[in-house]
C-alpha cells in the first residue's frame, strides 16, 4: 500500500464523507459496490471527487460516486492494491462487523460468567442461583463490562465457597480473610448485593428489604454484623446463673448470639420443643410457668443465635420438637430449620392440619397466601397444605400446644 499516495487521493477532509459511508457498509456486512451520495455537497467536495475519479461528477444538487469506481481507482493507482476495503482501514483503523462485534461482545459476557461454572461444580444446591443469575443478568447489571463482571462474580463465588460460616464469624472479619478487604461486602457494593443473593439461595432465607432484613439474612448464613442483635427467645432453659434464675421464676429469657458462644448452657435437657410465635411462649409461661419443659421460640426465621442453640443443644442429646404456623410461610420457616438441625414435628404433619382445620372451622379460617414450599420431613403435608388451601395460626391451636406441655 501507497500510504502516501492514499492520503492524497481517499484521506482529505473533503472525502472523509467518502470513508465514512465505506465504512458504515463494512460495518453492517454489505458489500462495497453501488452508489453513495451526499446532498448540498460543498464546491470543495466536488473537487475532490473529481481529483479522485479523473472525471467532473455528474450535476445536480446532490454529489453521488460509485464505490466500484472507487475500489478500481485505488488498485490501478497502486495507493491501495487490495481496494477500497483495505484503504478504509488504513485511514481510520480496523473495521469489526457489527455480527461479529455482536459475537465476540455475548462471547466476552459468556466468558465473563465462567467462575459461576466452577461455583456450582463445587457446590451443586447453588446451581440453580448460578442459572438464575445468568438469565436475568443480575452480575451482567451489577458489573456492567465483561472484565469487571467477571471480577465481580469471581469474588462472590469465592465468598460463597465458604458460606455458610460455622461457626459464625464478624461479616467485616469473614470479608477480610476471603476477599482481602473488610469493607468487601459493605451494604450497597455491587459485590455485597451479589454475594447476599447467593447467600439466600443457599440458605433459603425469604425475599424482604431494609436493614434489619439484610442484617438477618447474612446472619442466616453465619455472617454477622455484631453478636448483640441476634437472639432467641426461650423458656425454662438451664445451664447458666441467668438462665437457672430465670427457669425458677418460669419467665421467658432472651438469650444473645454473644451470650451462647461465650458462655453456652452447660446444662441440656432430653427434650426441647420450639413454637414459631411469641404468643405462645408467652401463653406457656403465663399457664404452666416453672412447670413447662423447656421451650424455645424463632420468632419467625431461625437466627443465628437460635440456629447456635440447636445445634449446642441437639449435638447434646436433646431431642428437638418444632411446631409452626400451618401455612406457606410457616412450611418455609420449618424447612430453613430442617436443613440446619434435625428435628421432628410436634403435631405438624399432614394429620395434624387435617385435623386443626376440622377444629377450627369456626371462625372461618383464612385463605392460603405466597409461595408454596415443600415439607421433606412429610412430603404429605404441603400435599395436605395445597389441598385444603387455608393457613391455620399457631394461636388458632394454643390449647393444644399447652396441654402438650402440661
Amino acid at each position: 500500500m501507497d500510504s502516501p499516495r492514499l492520503a492524497r487521493l481517499l484521506g482529505t477532509p473533503d472525502l472523509a464523507w467518502l470513508v465514512e459511508r465505506a465504512r458504515r457498509r463494512l460495518v453492517t456486512g454489505q458489500p462495497l459496490t453501488g452508489s453513495v451520495s451526499l446532498g448540498d455537497p460543498t464546491p470543495a467536495q466536488r473537487a475532490a471527487v473529481e481529483r479522485l475519479l479523473a472525471r467532473a461528477p455528474g450535476g445536480g444538487g446532490s454529489l453521488t460516486v460509485r464505490l466500484d469506481a472507487v475500489d478500481a481507482v485505488l488498485r490501478r493507482s497502486g495507493a491501495s492494491p487490495d481496494g477500497l476495503a483495505a484503504a478504509v482501514e488504513a485511514l481510520i483503523g480496523p473495521v469489526t462487523p457489527l455480527a461479529q462485534a455482536r459475537y465476540e461482545e455475548e462471547a466476552a459476557w459468556e466468558r465473563a460468567h465462567d467462575p459461576l461454572g466452577e461455583l456450582t461444580a463445587s457446590v451443586p444446591p447453588l446451581a440453580a442461583w448460578a442459572a438464575r443469575v445468568r438469565a436475568d443478568g443480575l452480575a451482567r447489571r451489577l458489573g456492567r463490562a465483561p472484565d469487571t463482571t467477571r471480577s465481580l462474580l469471581a469474588g462472590a463465588c469465592a465468598a460463597l465457597r465458604a458460606l455458610p460460616a460455622d461457626p459464625a464469624v464478624s461479616l467485616p472479619a469473614f470479608a477480610a480473610r476471603v476477599l482481602g478487604s473488610a469493607h468487601a461486602l459493605d451494604d450497597g457494593t455491587p459485590l455485597a448485593t451479589l454475594t447476599l443473593s447467593g447467600a439466600r439461595a443457599l440458605t433459603g432465607f425469604p425475599d424482604g428489604q431494609g436493614a434489619e432484613w439484610r442484617r438477618e439474612a447474612w446472619a442466616s448464613a453465619g455472617l454477622l454484623r455484631d453478636d448483640l442483635s441476634s437472639t432467641v427467645l426461650t423458656l425454662n432453659l438451664r445451664g447458666t446463673p441467668s438462665l437457672d434464675r430465670m427457669a425458677e421464676e418460669g419467665e421467658p429469657f432472651v438469650l444473645t448470639l454473644r451470650q451462647l458462644t461465650r458462655r453456652p448452657p452447660v446444662n441440656t435437657p432430653p427434650m426441647v420443643w420450639m413454637c414459631e410465635n411469641p404468643t405462645v411462649l408467652a401463653a406457656a409461661a403465663d399457664a404452666l410457668g416453672p412447670a413447662c419443659p423447656p421451650l424455645v421460640c424463632l420468632q419467625g426465621q431461625p437466627s443465628v443465635a437460635a440456629l447456635t442453640l440447636l445445634r449446642g443443644l441437639h449435638e447434646h442429646g436433646a431431642a428437638l420438637h418444632f411446631h409452626g404456623d400451618f401455612d406457606w410461610g410457616g412450611l418455609r420457616i420449618a424447612g430453613v430449620l430442617h436443613r440446619h438441625v434435625p428435628w421432628r414435628p410436634w403435631r405438624y404433619k399432614a394429620a395434624d392440619y387435617r385435623a386443626a382445620v376440622t377444629r377450627n372451622a369456626s371462625p372461618p379460617l383464612s385463605p392460603l397466601v405466597g409461595t408454596p414450599t415443600e415439607t421433606p420431613w412429610e412430603p404429605a403435608l404441603a400435599a395436605a397444605v395445597a389441598e385444603l388451601g387455608v393457613r391455620v395460626e399457631e394461636e388458632r391451636e394454643l390449647q393444644l400446644l399447652l396441654s402438650d406441655l402440661a
